[in-house]
């Protein structure tokens, strides 16, 4: 079992280096935007799925990064590695920033008060403060800097940055499952009171698992800003938050395969049948339905209980 996992990682790895020499750049775009949605739903999931935080605003941290990252290139001339940096940053700060008034509130009434500061972030960048934003046609023709010599704007180049960046993401997110901190919040996410009788903190836990969430979404708005070289409110409305609840609900809360299942079923699936892109939302909204009277933990639901138990007895 375990060579044939082995043959399949090295096989994807292979096959994920070669695929842009490959492609032409129609598909090399859209498995680009496969693997930045991706990231972002992980970046949800850990909110979401890991936490159990109903959290529905998700796009506005993704805006933040990706309109934190514009200004700074296309304004202020910042490096490209301390922009990249600065939009994670702040995105995590602004995050905690958020929640800590609101901590206390559990369930529905988190994913009410997370719409309306998406709202309120929409609102505000259509109002173009200080000139920065652009107002609703958003920030356009960015202007890229090289760094070290190298063009990192091209297709292939912005290709594997999304790439690494979602293995790195990929791998934190897996070993997430045995750290202390990630069976804190498994533990809060499915029994809050049974987890505070022990010890575990949930407002500490609580503000770590979201704003670390928030940065993620941060970085991942950097690399879409750097795909398209442009951003508009649009991108970061309350249809892409609702549209990124969903993906990890119906892929499976706390589930990587799921989670990333559910992205490409979104955003990959439309391309393949682009005559009938437009219905994607219906066919999206049928499933979801479907999905949740057959499978109600999602399409690949978490295991993370399974992989505990497994690790423990081999040890």
């Amino acid at each position: 079992m375990q060579v044939n996992k082995s043959i399949f990682i090295i096989s994807l790895i292979i096959c994920s280096i070669g695929f842009p020499f490959l492609a032409n750049n129609i598909w090399l775009s859209i498995i680009t935007t496969f693997l930045i949605y991706s990231a972002l739903s992980l970046s949800q999931d850990l909110i979401l799925g890991k936490a159990g935080i109903y959290a529905m605003g998700h796009a506005m941290f993704f805006g933040i990064g990706a309109y934190t990252f514009a200004i700074l290139i296309n304004t202020y001339n910042v490096n490209l590695f301390i922009a990249f940096m600065a939009s994670g940053i702040i995105s995590y700060c602004i995050g905690l920033i958020i929640i800590y008034p609101i901590k206390h509130l559990r369930g529905d009434y988190f994913l009410v008060v997370s719409l309306g500061l998406n709202i309120i972030f929409i609102n505000i960048i259509n109002n173009d403060p200080f000139g920065l934003t652009g107002g609703p046609n958003g920030i356009f023709a960015i202007n890229f800097p090289s760094v070290g010599g190298l063009d990192l704007t091209g297709a292939k180049a912005i290709y594997f940055i999304a790439l690494i960046f979602l293995s790195v993401m990929i791998l934190l997110f897996y070993r997430l499952n045995y750290s202390k901190f990630g069976r804190a919040i498994y533990y809060l996410n499915h029994d809050h009171i049974a987890a505070k009788s022990v010890g575990i903190k949930p407002s500490l836990n609580k503000l770590l698992s979201f704003s670390l969430g928030t940065m993620l979404a941060g970085f991942t708005g950097a690399i879409y800003t750097l795909q398209y070289g442009a951003v508009s409110p649009e991108a970061f409305g309350i249809e892409q938050s609702i549209l990124l609840f969903a993906v990890v609900i119906v892929g499976g809360q706390g589930s990587l395969i799921g989670v990333v299942a559910g992205s490409f079923v979104m955003f990959v699936l439309p391309e393949i049948f682009r005559s009938y892109a437009e219905y994607r939302l219906l066919v999206f909204g049928a499933a979801m339905v479907i999905l949740m009277v057959i499978r109600p933990n999602g399409l690949f639901p978490s295991k993370f209980g399974f992989f505990q138990k497994r690790h423990l007895q081999q040890k």
